[in-house]
């Protein structure tokens, strides 16, 4: 049985359905059903039921999805094994941020892919959470305070931040002085997030209000400039803003702990050598470009 037609298949089952997979995998959905027809005539039975709405696992189908996940990714450990050292190849799929993946962690995935020219990199921007086993990523990269999950993280550098807001809408409503008093105040949001501050040695959690949230960074920092209200973000994302007198700090005498960039993963025993050495250009790309994550300032 072709690999290629394996790996096909599990693709298939865990998105659920034809369309999906042809996305994940990068190809086309007809090539997608010829492998899945070829992998039902090896084996002599229907693995997925297919409906308008996509495909569903059969008794069989299940069953043979967990041995054809475990030998799909023992065929890619051991490919890996046996390449020459340094050389990376197949296919990397990786998570990020639209707020600031394509600017400051595209440059990583580029530089990547320049010196491994076998190596075919996937790379979806978004800023809504992704399922990273449901959707079939390798890694993703998050920014700020992660969940707890069952997924595997690695820090990869540190993200500074603070509280911002107009000099307009400071004009009008005022500058929060201590935590209790940002209760007044109208808070720029993703969601329903709490905020962290440092007083002293202690964090402090409030959970604060506003009408105005955007599943984006850059559109919040936009907002925080417009005078909608006081935001909570990284200094990557403001610099600009606060260079240029647009924005100011906000309650600096409480600062926000400071965030983390991580590489995470589906739970396993070890990172495949394409996640690893992501990791290790990450870390040296911070190391290399503190200024752009805040850590000077």
């Amino acid at each position: 049985m072709d690999i290629e037609d394996l790996q096909t298949f599990v693709a298939v089952a865990d998105a659920g359905g034809v369309s999906a997979a042809a996305r994940r995998l990068g190809v086309s959905k007809s090539i997608v059903s010829r492998r899945l027809l070829r992998v039902e005539a090896e084996l002599g039975v229907q693995l997925l039921a297919r409906t308008t709405r996509g495909a569903s696992l059969t008794e069989a189908g299940m069953t043979f999805r967990d041995h054809a996940a475990r030998a799909s990714a023992e065929i890619d450990t051991a490919r890996e094994t046996i390449l020459p050292a340094g050389e990376l190849r197949g296919r990397l799929r990786v998570a990020m941020p639209l707020s600031f993946g394509s600017t400051h962690f595209a440059p990583v995935l580029a530089e990547m892919a320049q010196k491994h020219l076998q190596l075919h990199i996937h790379t979806s921007y978004s800023d809504r959470f992704v399922d990273l086993i449901a959707e079939g990523f390798d890694c993703a990269i998050r920014v700020g305070y992660l969940q707890d999950s069952n997924l595997i993280a690695r820090r990869v550098g540190p993200i500074h931040g603070k509280l911002v807001a107009s000099p307009d809408y400071i004009k009008a409503h005022g500058s929060p002085e201590t935590v209790e008093q940002l209760a007044d105040h109208q808070a720029l949001m993703q969601g329903t997030e709490a905020w962290q501050f440092m007083d002293g040695d202690k964090i402090v959690t409030v959970q604060p209000q506003g009408r105005f949230k955007a599943d984006n960074a850059t559109a919040l920092a936009a907002a925080a400039a417009a005078g909608l209200g006081i935001a909570w973000l990284p200094d990557c994302i403001t610099y600009e803003y606060v260079s240029s007198g647009a924005l100011v700090a906000v309650m600096t005498r409480y600062p926000p702990p400071s965030a983390g960039a991580y590489v995470v993963r589906p739970p396993g025993k070890h990172p495949t050598r394409k996640v690893r050495i992501l990791i290790e250009m990450l870390i040296e790309y911070f190391a290399r470009n503190p200024d752009l994550w805040g850590v000077d300032r």
